[in-house]
C-alpha cells in the first residue's frame, strides 16, 4: 500500500516540497535580520550579505530615475525574474512528468 500510496501522492508532495521551497527562498526580511543586510561582497561565507530582492528593495527609493544605477537595480529585478521564472518552470514540468508517470497507478 506504501508503494501505491506514495507513488500517486508524489506529484503533490513534490508541489508540495517545492511551494515549500520557495517560500523559504522568498523571506527576505528574514534573510535581511540573519545576514547582516550587508552590501560589501566577501569571499568568506561567514560575513554578511544582501540578496537581490534585498537590495531592489532598499537601494530603489535612492536611485534618480535613469541613472545607471538605477538601471542595474531593474536589471538585478529581471535577473530574479528569470532565476524564478526557470526554477517554477522546471519544478512544473518535473510534476507534469511524475503525474503522467504515475496516472495509471
Amino acid at each position: 500500500m506504501t508503494r501505491v500510496v506514495l507513488l500517486t501522492a508524489s506529484p503533490g508532495i513534490f508541489s508540495a516540497v517545492m511551494m515549500g521551497l520557495g517560500r523559504a527562498v522568498g523571506e527576505t526580511m528574514i534573510v535581511l535580520m540573519a545576514t547582516g543586510n550587508t552590501p560589501i561582497m566577501d569571499w568568506n561565507i561567514l560575513e554578511g550579505l544582501r540578496t537581490l530582492s534585498a537590495t531592489i528593495a532598499i537601494e530603489m527609493p535612492e536611485s534618480e530615475v535613469g541613472s545607471a544605477h538605477y538601471r542595474v537595480l531593474f536589471l538585478a529585478a529581471f535577473v530574479l525574474f528569470v532565476f524564478t521564472f526557470f526554477f517554477n518552470t522546471l519544478a512544473e514540468i518535473v510534476r507534469q512528468r511524475l503525474r503522467e508517470k504515475y496516472k495509471s497507478l
